[in-house]
């Protein structure tokens, strides 16, 4: 799943999982990364190459959606501090 949707509240991310695997998608609700949207805690994992077929699926029921990101989460050993060593 690469592909990030985000919300502008947690109850628009439940209802959207709900909704999505009712229509056969692979979906995952995750903590929400702030540097992609800061409205929600909660934003929805789901197979990004889908996305104009989820959107249809939500904006059918109202479901308000803030942004859709392609997004895969880092594996590597960065931390993101300043005195990383790992840092390029």
């Amino acid at each position: 799943m690469d592909g990030l949707i985000s919300f502008f509240a947690s109850q628009h991310a439940i209802r959207a999982e709900y909704l999505l695997e009712r229509q056969g998608f692979v979906v995952c609700l995750v903590p929400g990364p702030k540097e992609l949207s800061p409205n929600c805690g909660v934003a929805l994992r789901f197979e990004y190459a889908r996305r104009t077929e989820a959107l249809a699926v939500l904006d059918s029921q109202h479901v308000r959606v803030d942004g859709v990101h392609f997004f895969r989460p880092r594996t590597d050993s960065w931390a993101g501090g300043v005195n990383n060593p790992h840092r390029p």
